[in-house]
């Protein structure tokens, strides 16, 4: 295989860095074609990703050209190359978001639906690639741990999970998020818009409209830092 910088039209992409590599190892170990080690690593007391490859019977080659072509980071020890794959969503709760625009945005929130013991992401498109590099490092490898789908309209989306419990976040919603009652043995889905425009108002129609109050001193939340406390507020 020829590397090359990053395409959204290959049919492989890349893991960069040490960490989102071993995640990558650890949790899809069926995708991957091969790890590109730096001639610089030096293994630690904890985790050797030698060894770790020759326990799952992958191919490893040290090539700092290949790293350098496709990492920007001066510091990139391992790049692991994989095979893009496709995922069904569960039936269990999800956080959905709507024409997402950007990628360290999405890598973000990746990784925080992980940490609050969710699974399942729905991207409305038009979205960015979930799949190119640096969504993937701003995840630190959480997005091999979790199932995500695109659809390409909300309907589409809501046609398959027609019995969960939708909470739009809008910043003229109708409920605060500090008093939304949510039964914790049903599924739900907290929808979120870009970081430009957010929801339309046609999002006003549907579900429990909610905003996240704060100071008159700011606009707006960043969007990773609301779908933060909303995740935290359902999943605690």
């Amino acid at each position: 295989m020829d590397i090359k910088t990053y395409k959204k039209s290959f049919e492989h992409s890349y893991a960069l860095g040490i960490f989102p590599t071993v995640e990558l190892i650890l949790s899809r170990p069926q995708s991957v074609i091969k790890v590109l080690i730096s001639s610089s690593y030096r293994a630690d007391s904890d985790m050797d990703i030698f060894e770790l490859c020759k326990r799952y019977n992958i191919k490893t080659e040290i090539n700092d050209k290949s790293i350098n072509k496709i990492s920007s980071k001066e510091n990139c020890f391992a790049a692991g190359v994989f095979k893009k794959y496709q995922c069904e969503l569960t039936e269990g709760s999800h956080i959905v978001l709507v024409n997402p625009g950007n990628m360290g945005n999405m890598g973000t929130i990746i990784r925080t639906l992980t940490g609050f013991g969710l699974s399942d992401l729905a991207v409305i498109s038009p979205g960015v690639d979930i799949f190119d590099p640096k969504v993937i490092r701003a995840s630190m490898g959480a997005i091999f741990k979790i199932n995500f789908k695109y659809y390409d309209s909300f309907n589409k989306y809501q046609e398959n999970f027609k019995k969960h419990k939708l909470y739009t976040f809008m910043l003229n919603g109708a409920v605060s998020l500090k008093d939304v009652k949510h039964d914790r043995n049903k599924s739900f889905s907290l929808i979120f818009g870009n970081e430009a425009t957010g929801l339309d108002n046609n999002f006003a129609k549907i579900g429990t409209n909610v905003i996240i109050k704060h100071t008159e001193r700011i606009d707006s939340l960043n969007l990773t830092i609301a779908a933060g406390i909303a995740m935290y507020q359902f999943c605690s």
